[in-house]
């Protein structure tokens, strides 16, 4: 029976791995970790969060929350992973990290058709392989990777502090959810007035930022970009993105405060805190002396992780990929993850999912059919394959939006659009998966 190396462990490749293996295909999963780390790493473990441990909002009324449903739908052992790990977080699926990634490396390891190798790849395998190096590939490999497809391309994404629960002030900060969301007590909030808002902007743009190097250009991901870069793009931006007070109520005065910086949890117990959307460049001194000194409730604060900048490498999907997303210069190579295109957690183990099975439909002599684009994985295939791609866009990694799926065909009340884009998407999904999936094949995919 051939074997598939699949190169990376993190999410794609897990979840590849996975899937392929109780599919009754054997793999190959090489990790590089414990030898060698990315800046943006801090376990030895598979699967790892690098930055949230949340895999956003729950709700299918929403295109992520719709696509968490599609992959448990699809039996994702990523999921169900994820949901075995839960911590309370509203509507959001937010994971205990740690146990998260201990259960799905448990997961792998005791897998009898895996066979886990640690070490560096440094070539791009020659045999039939999935490259899921997520945005940090390794230098070698990357080099080869862009010799493959003629050319890299790149963009910058930065990761958010943690804070230890003991070192807030709860004198300052309150419990609540947006608009009383989940049981109330899965978000810390730290309220700003107007002018304690305004110095603080004026201190981001003030301090000191992490620069690239000479020859590196800086181009950010625009989901997820760094908060002193929202600052210089006007006073009232962040107040409108992550520290928008909407659906909250500080309990000492009765009303919304003019800016709230959220805190969500990072395992079960509450015993220490994210920033959300609280990405940043600063340096380690500045972020220290601005977050302590301009954040209310955070004067001593005990910063588990301090947030940093990384490289998110990926390539040009519509002009690289055929449509398994196989790579069209060397057809044995499949690429999946965040490499591809695709931009958050949940979307690069759906990237994992879907070559799974465009490479056991290889495998087994079969056409691999890709999920219908009115569903939220057709929607991510087409973006990254090119299939729902413009001519003359630019292309870049995007998460899971509404704005992938194709327009309703007579445009939808405006009112239950989103409804009606969502029964048509479990429709659609529901007679693929009656089309491609005979029950004695997929009875065994499944499970953490």
């Amino acid at each position: 029976m051939q074997v598939v190396t699949v190169v990376g462990g993190g999410l794609a490749g897990c979840e590849a791995a996975l899937v392929l293996a109780r599919s009754g295909h054997r793999v190959r999963l090489c990790e590089m970790k414990p030898q060698a780390r990315t800046p943006a790493q801090a376990t030895d473990r598979l699967a790892e969060l690098v930055c949230s441990n949340s895999l956003r909002s729950d709700n299918p009324r929403n295109a992520i929350g719709l696509l968490h449903e599609e992959l448990r739908r699809c039996r994702s052992p990523i999921l169900a992973a994820a949901d075995a790990t839960r911590v309370p977080a509203g509507d959001a699926l937010a994971v205990h990290r740690d146990a998260f990634s201990a259960l799905v490396e448990q997961a792998i390891e005791r897998e009898p058709a895996i066979e886990l190798v640690r070490g560096v790849v440094e070539s791009l395998p020659d045999d039939l392989a999935i490259l899921a190096t997520g945005p940090l590939t390794a230098p070698k490999l990357a080099e080869a990777l862009g010799e493959a497809v003629g050319g890299r391309l790149f963009f910058y994404d930065a990761i958010a502090p943690i804070v230890s629960d003991e070192s807030i002030d709860r004198s300052v900060a309150f419990l609540q959810s947006r608009y009383d969301k989940g049981d109330g007590a899965d978000y810390l909030n730290l309220p700003f007035t107007r002018d304690e808002y305004v110095r603080f902007v004026a201190e981001l743009n003030a301090a000191e930022k992490v620069q690239p190097r000479a020859f590196e250009e800086t181009k950010y991901f625009e989901g997820c970009l760094p908060i002193e870069v929202m600052a210089e793009r006007g006073l009232e931006v962040l107040a409108h993105g992550p520290m928008k007070p909407v659906g909250l109520t500080d309990p000492r005065t009765g009303r919304r405060p003019y800016a709230v910086v959220q805190l969500r949890r990072e395992d079960p117990a509450g015993t220490c805190w994210n920033l959300v959307g609280f990405q940043t460049r600063l340096t380690w001194p500045e972020q220290k002396r601005v977050l302590r000194a301009f954040v209310p409730g955070l004067w001593n604060a005990d910063f588990l992780r301090l947030g940093q900048v990384h490289r998110n490498t990926f390539i040009d999907g519509p002009e690289a990929l055929a449509q398994d997303f196989s790579l069209r210069a060397r057809p044995l190579l499949f690429l999946a993850g965040q490499i591809t295109g695709v931009e958050g957690y949940v979307e690069s183990t759906a990237c994992g999912h879907l070559v799974a099975r465009a490479v056991a439909a290889r495998l087994e002599g079969r056409t691999f059919v890709p999920p219908p684009p009115e569903t939220a994985l057709g929607a991510l295939h087409g973006h990254v394959t090119g299939a729902a791609h413009r001519d003359g866009d630019d292309y870049q990694p995007t998460n899971v939006t509404w704005g992938l799926f194709p327009p309703l065909v007579d445009g939808g009340k405006k009112l239950d659009r989103k409804a009606q884009m969502l029964a048509r998407a479990r429709a659609r999904l529901a007679e693929w998966l009656e089309s491609v999936e005979p029950a004695s094949r997929t009875a065994r995919i499944g499970g953490a």
